[in-house]
């Protein structure tokens, strides 16, 4: 027996289930007597009384002929397990059966069992829904199942097998109870679909299933102390980000250590990440208000807005969007619902302490938002530095901290050229910069035949509304509620505008790829508006 018969599932017929006497679920049973309708009030199985077989019309067929679609390797197979996912299953080309298969291959729920685990890791670790489902769908196919369907939403995977008509469908399920952030695992689970996906790379399920299990026990390649290390210096790059100096610097780096630390100590003792969020926000704001109330003529503004920059969940924002943008509306609304969780916590522990700071006389200025100063070779370094502490933060592979630092300082450099030098508006200028950040991103994700993520979420980081989103707050704790929620509101604008920017720049790069010898990217046919 070859490998590839060896890679070929078991049916219910190969393990001897298979009943000769089944018949279509649609024939009439014995002893049932039918008869046929009266034609005044016809029947929704029988053809019109106008139709005629010999006089029909001749069946159409478009000029150009029926396009055979034929998927090359020599694309990514997350474009071509999403052009497939995009047909119905009638029109899927289903793989090549080999020569002879003299006994069967892997059972059709151990296939299924790894499908669903691949897809855990996926979803698990911050991917898109569309791009888990075709990852699902790529294993399931590498191993014969071609006709099956797989479903993702926040909590939940399931995918579904069906031999044929006559025959039970196979369906299975997987739980996602934690999430983790680790782009090092994610990219070495896309290694593994690629190689399944592969034709010409021959991996059995006991082979998958060992290097399955490899990277599940593979630890994080960057230890504690080191990502505290970088929450400090990516607060401290913001800081000097938004005008901050050297002191700034000093003083944004030890309260985000110190939120770090005190959200690591409530996550040992079983506290939902709402609590930990709180938490982590609060030392950055009591730095702030300590440098106002002690007289230091230093933007106390920026360390407190360096603080919120290590903590606002942009990358679930973009998952989110993403998400509804491709469809998958239940997956978005839980994603975007996490995210406002996660705000609110930082919004409860920020105003906290800036209810305090101005109880104890801490003179807070939201007008010096207007103030920040333009200062672009220190500004594209600090977002480069932003992009790298981000990249370690996520625990990415030391092999795209390089790409997305410069991809980072790519993104700033868009904004500051159109906002301060180009005067365009914020929203605006954020959405452009973010687009370049997608487009470049897709495009290193291209090259390197790997996740977008890595590439994407890091470099973002300088773009994120930190500054409104403080001033916001610190209306609201003045009692000036009108000027927050207007400020709270921009913030809002340029999260979506950053999420829907890196979206339409990944959306922008695929329309210059080939996707297999299709003319174009089939996507799914919505309604307008009825």
């Amino acid at each position: 027996m070859t490998e590839a018969e060896d890679r070929k599932p078991q049916s219910d017929e190969a393990r001897g289930s298979y009943d000769p006497e089944v018949t279509s679920e649609f024939a009439v049973p014995e002893g049932v007597e039918v008869s046929p309708a009266p034609e005044a009030e016809g029947s929704a199985f029988s053809p019109p009384s106008t139709y005629s077989a010999r006089g029909g019309p001749p069946a159409f067929t478009p000029a150009g002929g029926i396009p055979v679609v034929s998927l090359t390797k020599d694309v990514p197979w997350q474009d071509r397990m999403r052009t497939m996912l995009r047909m119905p299953v009638a029109e899927r080309p289903a793989p090549e059966p080999p020569a002879k298969a003299e006994e069967g291959g892997p059972a059709v729920p151990r296939v299924l069992d790894l499908t669903l685990r691949i897809g855990e890791l996926l979803l698990a670790g911050g991917e898109g829904a569309e791009d888990v489902e075709a990852a699902m769908f790529a294993v399931c196919r590498s191993y014969g199942l071609d006709r099956c369907e797989p479903n993702v939403t926040f909590t939940l995977l399931s995918i579904s097998y069906q031999p044929s008509l006559v025959e039970d469908p196979v369906t299975a399920s997987r739980t996602v109870r934690r999430r983790g952030t680790d782009y090092t695992r994610l990219a070495a689970v896309f290694r593994l679909v690629d190689d399944l996906s592969d034709p010409e790379t021959h991996i059995s399920l006991e082979e998958a299933y060992r290097r399955l299990a490899e990277i599940r026990r593979n630890r994080h390649p960057y230890p504690t102390w080191v990502l505290t290390g970088a929450s400090g210096l990516l607060a401290g790059a913001a800081s000097v980000l938004v005008g901050g100096d050297a002191i700034v610097f000093v003083a944004a780096v030890l309260g985000a250590m110190l939120g770090d630390r005190l959200a690591w100590l409530c996550a040992g003792r079983g506290l939902p990440e709402f609590y930990q969020f709180l938490v982590a926000a609060m030392p950055s704001a009591a730095m702030g208000i300590a440098l106002t109330l002690a007289h230091v003529d230093v933007k106390a503004a920026a360390v407190i807005t360096g603080g919120l920059f290590a903590l606002l969940p942009g990358r679930a924002l973009v998952a989110g969007v993403q998400d509804g943008l491709t469809g998958f509306y239940i997956t978005a609304a839980a994603r975007l619902l996490e995210v406002m969780y996660l705000f609110v916590g930082i919004v409860v522990g920020v105003l906290v302490m800036l209810y305090v700071g101005v109880q104890l006389g801490a003179h807070l200025n939201p007008d010096a938002a207007l103030g920040i100063s333009e200062r672009p070779l220190w500004q594209i370094g600090a977002s480069m530095l932003l992009s790298l502490t981000f990249a370690v933060l996520l625990q990415q592979e030391r092999s795209t901290v390089l790409a997305v630092t410069l991809n980072g300082g790519v993104a700033w450099s868009v904004y500051g050229a159109m906002h301060y030098a180009g005067g365009i508006s914020p929203v605006a200028s954020t959405a452009v910069a973010a687009g370049v950040v997608g487009l470049f991103g897709q495009l290193l994700s291209r090259y390197r035949f790997a996740s977008a993520l890595p590439y994407t979420t890091a470099a973002i980081g300088p773009l994120l509304p930190g500054s409104a989103t403080y001033f916001g707050l610190l209306a609201i704790a003045q009692n000036e509620v009108d000027a927050g929620l207007a400020s709270l509101t921009k913030a809002a604008a340029l999260a979506m505008a950053i999420a829907i920017g890196v979206n339409l720049g990944s959306e922008v790069s695929r329309l210059f790829l080939r996707i297999g010898s299709l003319e174009k990217r089939r996507a799914a046919k919505r309604t307008r508006g009825f």
